[in-house]
């Protein structure tokens, strides 16, 4: 079943799950949620560290219940039109990226390829870990990789 605006709006948790529409995109959902995150970005950065940290607990908490509710709406449990398990981490990742266009570019480019490559343990959990959980945890390893790059990436340019 592919989602419709009909679909989006039919019920809060597909709202959510569809990443605010932006997983109704035609091509490339999952890029498309990514960079709405980005773009919502700005309005959580203000954040102290422990609100940020109970948004993102808060938000992968309930990537789980609307991602296992709206993947059973479609029939699959993993839909590609659900977003939200693209959203949730990479704030995260935005969140201990430098605040340039340039770092955030390659955040942007590292998390989608983690995602969309899927190396061990990614993998792993995308084919083993079933329902809700099992969508936003294959993300949030993806989001570790890309901060673990990230990190490197700094560490190897700092002069």
């Amino acid at each position: 079943m592919r989602p419709t605006v009909r679909f989006l709006f039919a019920k809060p948790a597909h709202f959510i799950a569809l990443g605010f529409g932006s997983g109704l995109s035609p091509k490339a959902p999952g890029t498309a949620g990514t960079l709405a995150a980005w773009a919502l970005f700005p309005l959580l950065a203000s954040l102290n560290g422990t609100e940020f940290l109970v948004l993102v607990l808060s938000g992968f908490v309930l990537g789980v219940i609307v991602s296992e509710r709206t993947g059973r709406a479609l029939g699959v449990s993993d839909h590609g039109a659900i977003v939200w398990d693209e959203m949730v981490p990479f704030w995260l990742v935005l969140y201990f990226t430098p605040d340039t266009l340039a770092w955030q570019s390659a955040a942007f480019v590292l998390f989608r390829f983690f995602d969309i490559v899927k190396p061990q343990p990614i993998k792993w959990a995308d084919s083993k870990v079933k329902g809700g959980f099992g969508v936003m945890l294959d993300d949030v390893i993806a989001a570790g990789y890309t901060l673990l790059v990230l990190a490197l990436a700094a560490r190897v340019l700092a002069p």
